[in-house]
């Protein structure tokens, strides 16, 4: 599944946007047994929630063609989960004793007799096995043999505007197979899954900031525009950079030495080498090292959906990753993992590799979409990998959103997904003031009004304005509340949505404001059509999930190297302590502001400036307050935080 992912460097964020359907835990559950037959077992969450009867147009042509992955389950899924918490947890003896991939796959993976059962069965419906992995089995066919080997009917439904093909009931798997099957994805095609083989597109358009600017916050006010909440406001700062931000969050001499992280995106920009050497020249950082940044890209460099996807999108979002991940974490060696589109599955296999081979101790992964497009077919996939993950070491960073609550996104409150797994760390977004000398002076919850300055000057038009961008956060409304949670997340917001409890999101959070955000430096094309590198200021939680991944890094760094993991259960322990900034909408008791200019083009002052006030600490529906919240988490890492680790 897929959809368009939003660029909006021009103030919003960098997340993208995709739908990457997560949801309730599924794995280490066994297969319900089917009502309507002895021999076959239901695979829950295969008919989406919007295949209802109301909706139903009929059934799909029984020619009309299917592709699908068959996730297998492994010869103990519910051993895996057990072995992920416990490994995890810094209260159990288990506690870091973590297996290599080998080692994983051997006690948790499937068998060759699981996989050969699955093929036969698979073959003997009539469908074509495509391909094997130690994860799924791929197929393709026709709906009629599709229908028979899972057991239900293809029905066309109503979305929106647009109908799509769903199972008319759940799917199922011959009960003879033993629970080998976790679940089945692409029985529905909503939405549309690009195919084609595309040329990935040169460099995205130009985009540059304005100004004036501030060096650190509060250098240049604004004294010639308007008040705001009383007094003159500073003008937004140029762009924070590696400096003032390892200051922020307590680097000290830790320089992420010998931690292996991996970023994962949609395709693969062609000018990162070049674009993030140029960068840590400029502003100080070491220089990237032979061999230091590498990327796993598809086999044959074969891409699909570059134009659906917006390729030349997602190089600025591995641009930001690459560059934060080094100005924070300057000696950790940083893999890129591009998935050859934005399609679950193919990012799901970035994720594998990374997994299966072991590439990293630490991922960050800037994308995501709202749990309302989530199914918990695919959710079980994700959350087997993130699983496997865990009992190796590896720990997955997954940003929270930047619509806020998404009401006014979509209408409805939700939260975003995959940070809504219970497997994953959540990254929520602040708004940072690095003051003079790398000062870190306070955050507030990032969340932005915007009011335009009045065609005479003198005032700002509908102030505060309107929310444009927030951190993403809440309450699941399908993830059950997990055990590091309990006792600290708060019982109005646990229990929000369901009395017995569920999952808040985020886990903890750093610099995301585009107000106070990161400079880049990355190769676009001009507006005369040259390509030239040159510099914007970025936010977002796309860029609060590489920070907090390359902080990460200067933990495990200081537990001697040490894998960290999934680091939920660590985060959470040290709840509470000086380990953490507790972050608040209102850090100085003063409602906070700055002024920004910005070209209307977006590159320069050809078609003139438009200047605005963006308010800080203003999330949507969501606060930012004293102790745990579901803008900031359990707040941002302090300088205590990197040390702590040196204890355990």
């Amino acid at each position: 599944m897929r959809s368009n992912r939003a660029t909006l460097r021009a103030g919003v964020s960098m997340a993208a946007t995709l739908p990457m359907i997560a949801g309730a835990l599924a794995l280490g559950i066994p297969a319900a047994h089917a009502a309507d037959g002895p021999a076959r077992d239901t695979l829950a969450g295969t008919r989406p929630a919007w295949a209802t009867a109301k909706a139903d147009k009929g059934a799909t042509a029984d020619s009309s063609q299917v592709s699908a992955r068959v996730y297998l389950a492994g010869r103990d899924a519910t051993g895996l989960a057990a072995y992920a918490k416990s490994v995890s947890d810094p209260a159990s003896a288990s506690y870091g004793k973590y297996l290599s991939a080998q080692q994983a796959q051997a006690r948790f993976g499937a068998t060759k007799a699981q996989v050969a059962a699955v093929k036969s069965w698979l073959a003997s419906a009539g469908l074509k096995v495509t391909g094997v992995t130690r994860h799924y089995v791929s197929v393709s066919g026709d709906v009629a043999a599709a229908e028979k080997a899972f057991g239900t009917q293809l029905h066309n439904y109503a979305k929106g505007s647009k109908t799509y093909r769903a199972p008319s009931k759940t799917a199922s798997a011959p009960e003879s197979l033993n629970g080998a099957v976790l679940t089945v994805t692409g029985l529905d095609n909503a939405p549309h899954r690009a195919s084609h083989k595309d040329q990935l597109p040169g460099p995205g358009a130009v985009f540059k900031n304005a100004g004036p600017f501030s060096s650190y916050y509060g250098s240049n006010t604004a004294s010639t525009l308007p008040d705001a909440y009383g007094g003159k406001i500073p003008y937004a700062i140029k762009g924070y950079t590696g400096k003032q931000l390892r200051a922020a969050y307590g680097a000290g001499s830790y320089t992420g030495k010998g931690v292996r992280v991996a970023i994962t995106d949609a395709f693969a920009s062609p000018t990162i080498a070049f674009d993030a050497q140029t960068y840590a020249k400029k502003h100080g950082d070491p220089a990237w090292k032979t061999g230091q940044l590498s990327q796993v890209l598809p086999k044959n460099y074969r891409y699909t959906g570059a134009d659906e996807c917006d390729a030349s999108g997602w190089y600025g979002e591995e641009t930001l990753d690459v560059e934060a991940v080094h100005a924070v974490a300057p000696d950790a060696n940083v893999t890129y993992v591009g998935a050859s589109s934005c399609m679950d599955d193919d990012l799901l296999d970035s994720l594998s590799k990374i997994v299966d081979k072991h590439l990293a101790d630490l991922v960050s992964n800037s994308w995501g979409d709202i749990e309302a497009n989530q199914t918990p077919d695919l959710a079980a996939a994700y959350d087997q990998v993130f699983q496997f993950g865990a009992v190796e070491g590896i720990g997955f960073y997954f940003s929270s959103g930047d619509n806020g609550d998404e009401v006014a996104n979509t209408g409805t409150k939700q939260v975003d997904t995959p940070a809504n797994s219970a497997w994953v760390t959540a990254v929520g977004g602040t708004s940072l003031a690095v003051g003079k000398g790398d000062k870190y002076l306070w955050e507030t919850g990032w969340g932005t009004e915007k009011a335009t300055l009045s065609a005479d000057g003198k005032s700002w038009t509908a102030f505060p304005g309107a929310f444009t961008s927030g951190a993403g956060g809440g309450t699941s409304k399908t993830v059950a509340e997990p055990s590091y949670q309990k006792g600290v997340v708060p019982d109005a917001l646990a229990k929000a949505n369901n009395a017995a409890g569920n999952r808040v999101v985020p886990d903890i959070s750093a610099i995301a404001d585009p107000n106070t955000g990161f400079l880049v430096g990355q190769t676009q094309t001009q507006a005369d059509g040259s390509e030239s590198y040159s510099e914007y200021r970025i936010g977002g939680t796309s860029l609060a999930s590489p920070v907090i991944a390359a902080v990460q890094a200067l933990a495990q760094e200081a537990r001697g190297g040490k894998a960290i993991g999934f680091a939920n259960p660590s985060i959470y322990a040290k709840y509470g302590t000086k380990a953490y900034h507790d972050v608040t909408d209102n850090p100085t008791g003063r409602q906070l502001a700055v002024a920004r200019v910005d070209f209307v083009n977006g590159y320069d002052a050809t078609d003139g400036l438009t200047t605005s006030v963006r308010s800080l600490g203003k999330d949507s529906s969501l606060s930012a307050v004293k102790g745990y919240d579901d803008v900031t988490g359990v707040g941002t890492p302090a300088n205590g935080y990197v040390e702590s680790f040196r204890r355990h």
